[in-house]
């Protein structure tokens, strides 16, 4: 079993309010003004706030998040058989769409929990200072993920930095995007200070010092401060950093090599706990995700609910290995009809391709198992215990790259996308690459190294391109992409209804 602190039992948060001294506490209840007692509240509470991020319905790295990030792009597609899900995919959804309320909804929960920590951790009479810097630097961290999270989907979004004192605290007006970029930003900064290098093995998966790094960084990037980002990345490829590429690609992507020398933040899934992988917040949750069973074909038990689409297919094969072989990440993120192919330890050519595109995942599927139906240690029907990475060293060498070439330093870049490239067995890139040249080559780089890993999209509207790369594909439902109007998500209507001082974003 893994270590790792979302699996601990989590406590229920409670809000607190001003009782009458007339009043008398419920002992079985936990509130703010009997919980925070002890460092295993804390690390109950943090917990809490790190079990969002893999939520069913609202975390981003939950299998609904998994399908809303990546949904949009030009790279995946989601059929008709979850109704709001495919209005996403084809963008036809509407402000009351309830994967992007939910996401919405669970940045905010984790968020309200990451302020309780900070405001609370001071009570617990047991920690030292340092103990404590710690602790508030990982619910920043947390803070920060999520405001990472609204930034990219909402745009302009409220800023809660505290907890709700009064019921007029309830309702606070979006900043604009620049603001809760901002915001990011500073909760990396504060949280790369105080966290550490590296934990003991027990709790592994915890954010890093590296962690806050690689995304403050991104941020960076995001916001497009070339400068800033250059500076920040490059950090990660010194000491006392050790990041390094996983020899081979799909290694990335199993069970066997989970928390891995390329790994910089990841999501901790476990076919433990409960036996409902949809029961939410309770005593009957599982700890893994649903994802992998939903993606798989129906001949393993699976929905197959969606597809990569022909353009990611045809992009894997425009550049063949200096053993003239397809890309390895090719054979690590699809499975097509080519001689030998298996999935499921089934022949490739048992399955039925039904949306009409070549190929399926296999990067994140538990493909030599016979099907779906069981996880690891049989706690749940139709979880995977396959933790999603959330943040590789990949990632870092590219972006580095990026920030480089955009100060118009292409010379500078060579190394990190060489790195790249030789693991996927790519000749050497050609000697004096133009600055258009080069970002050519890593937004190719990026498209096939984090297929099915939610990036797409955002990559795309940060460079300005997604009209024309959506258009120019054979995504279902691209004829109906409005620039500007999908560059974002709506304000939820539920938000709209009970917020006062709510205002929907432009062009819904």
């Amino acid at each position: 079993m893994k270590n790792i602190i979302i699996f601990i039992a989590a406590a229920s948060l409670a809000l607190g309010c001003k009782k009458s001294t007339l009043e008398l506490l419920n002992p079985n209840q936990l509130t703010t003004e009997t919980y925070w007692k002890t460092e295993t509240d804390v690390q109950s509470a943090l917990a809490a706030t790190y079990g969002l991020l893999r939520d069913v319905n609202g975390g981003f790295w939950g299998v609904r998040g998994i399908e809303t990030s990546n949904g949009r792009g030009d790279d995946f597609f989601i059929r008709n058989d979850v109704a709001t899900l495919y209005q996403l995919s084809t963008f036809t959804n509407t402000p009351d769409n309830g994967p992007v309320n939910d996401m919405w909804n669970t940045c905010y929960r984790a968020i309200f929990r990451a302020n309780q920590i900070m405001e609370n951790v001071d009570k617990v009479s047991e920690l030292s200072a340092d103990a404590k810097a710690a602790y508030v630097a990982e619910a920043k961290f947390l803070r920060g993920l999520n405001y990472f999270i609204l930034a990219i989907n909402f745009g302009d979004a409220p800023i809660n930095l505290k907890t709700a004192a009064t019921k007029d605290d309830y309702f606070v007006a979006k900043s604009p995007e620049a603001d809760v970029w901002a915001q990011a930003k500073q909760d990396f900064t504060d949280a790369a200070a105080g966290l550490p290098v590296a934990y003991d093995k027990q709790w592994v998966g915890r954010a890093t010092r590296g962690a806050a790094i690689a995304y403050l960084g991104k941020a960076q990037l995001y916001t497009k401060d070339w400068p800033g980002a250059a500076t920040t990345l490059a950090k990660l490829t010194t000491a006392p950093f050790n990041y390094q590429l996983m020899p081979q690609y799909g290694d990335n992507f199993v069970v066997a090599h989970e928390n891995n020398q390329e790994s910089v933040f990841e999501i901790q899934l476990g076919d433990v706990g409960g036996t409902d992988p949809w029961a939410g917040e309770n005593s009957a949750q599982a700890l893994g995700v649903t994802t992998a069973q939903e993606f798989a074909p129906a001949e393993v038990a699976g929905w197959f609910e969606v597809s990569p689409t022909d353009k990611l297919f045809n992009e894997f094969k425009k550049e063949k290995t200096v053993d003239n072989d397809f890309d390895p990440r090719m054979y690590a993120t699809l499975i097509w009809d080519y001689p030998g192919a298996t999935f499921y330890t089934k022949p490739f050519t048992s399955f039925k391709l039904i949306f009409g595109y070549s190929s399926m995942f296999k990067k994140y599927q538990n493909y030599t198992q016979k099907d779906e139906i069981t996880g690891a240690s049989g706690a749940s029907n139709y979880t995977s215990s396959n933790n999603e990475r959330a943040l590789r060293y990949d990632d870092v060498l590219l972006m580095l790259a990026e920030a480089l070439t955009m100060q118009g330093k292409p010379g500078e870049a060579y190394p990190f996308v060489k790195q790249i490239r030789d693991r996927a067995k790519l000749a050497p890139l050609t000697a004096g690459l133009t600055q258009d040249q080069m970002m050519a080559e890593i937004r190719h780089q990026r498209m096939l190294e984090f297929a099915r890993e939610g990036q797409r999209f955002y990559d795309l509207k940060r460079w300005g391109l997604l009209k024309q790369e959506i258009t120019n594909s054979d995504k279902v439902g691209k004829q109906f992409y409005v620039a500007g109007k999908h560059d974002y998500f709506p304000v939820p209507q539920q938000e709209m209804n009970s917020n006062p001082k709510m205002v929907q974003n432009s062009h819904w």
